[in-house]
């Protein structure tokens, strides 16, 4: 979750400077890898939107491929994250695909960090994870003290953004300033520091008037503030406890494509090995 998302005008390259504040949360896809004798890997993804042979797991695999050989692999992906939500679904994908096949050739993770960077520039925070400053285009990484006493609902609406034409629209309004979440609405762990904001929700609203109304009802029902992540059409809300966040995540589940409830994750992407619980 972007909990601030703050964006500066394009450089020269056409990317935006960001400072966002991130925490990874307790909700994400798994890939399941096996080797398989084929001249060449094998992705499948169970989500019609996604084609695998452009998808960011066959670049990760792709490019490990370049700095040392492993076994020719069949990759599942199996989608628990909504494409088009501003979760970083794919971007986490592509950096477990990253962290499994540089294991398997050998790489060191400081090798597989900077063939994380050329995949996306927010890859690199999913190998990392927990609390971050992610300043640059995200590829600068400042790890924050661990959040306390905190737990998010997260709710998706009907309707997904697309986060290209969501910066567009944020250009073409002349870069926008999104509104900050008061400090007596936070928790004390997330008080007095980087404002609460996100830049690109005047943004993400011009492109989807939509969002506007389902931010207004989930806040009635929440009765506290509602933030949007990253391009959206994702948002959350802060509460003190997971149980908490579950239960509002329960009362506005009927205005949603999905909702839950979800923990702080304290790392990045893991693996998993056969056997394992």
């Amino acid at each position: 979750l972007n909990l601030s998302l703050l964006v500066s005008p394009p450089r020269h390259d056409g990317y935006h400077p960001i400072e966002s504040l991130v925490q990874t949360i307790e909700w994400c896809d798994t890939l399941d890898f096996e080797d398989v004798d084929e001249r060449s890997d094998i992705v499948d993804i169970d989500h019609p939107d996604i084609d695998p042979e452009r998808d960011l797991v066959a670049r990760a695999l792709a490019a490990v491929r370049d700095r040392g050989p492993f076994p020719t692999q069949h990759v599942r992906v199996t989608k628990h994250l909504p494409v088009g939500a501003g979760l970083g679904g794919g971007s986490s994908d592509a950096a477990a695909a990253s962290l499994a096949a540089g294991e398997m050739a050998g790489l060191a993770k400081s090798e597989v960090a900077d063939l994380a960077v050329g995949l996306g520039a927010d890859v690199p925070l999913f190998l990392v994870g927990g609390t971050l400053v992610m300043s640059g285009i995200g590829e600068v990484l400042d790890p924050q003290p661990p959040l306390e006493g905190v737990a998010f609902a997260v709710v998706i609406p009907e309707f997904r953004l697309d986060t290209a034409e969501v910066y567009r629209a944020w250009d073409r309004l002349e870069g926008p300033v999104g509104e900050a979440l008061p400090d007596r609405s936070l928790p004390p762990s997330l008080r007095g520091g980087m404002p609460l904001r996100n830049d690109l929700l005047p943004a993400a609203i011009s492109v989807e008037p939509m969002l506007a109304e389902f931010m207004a009802e989930v806040r009635d029902r929440w009765g506290q503030p509602v933030a949007l992540t990253g391009t959206g059409s994702g948002c959350f809300g802060i509460f003190a406890s997971v149980e908490e966040a579950e239960g509002a995540s329960t009362a506005a589940s009927d205005l949603c494509s999905e909702a839950l409830g979800a923990a702080l994750r304290p790392r990045g992407v893991a693996p998993v090995y056969v056997g394992e619980e």
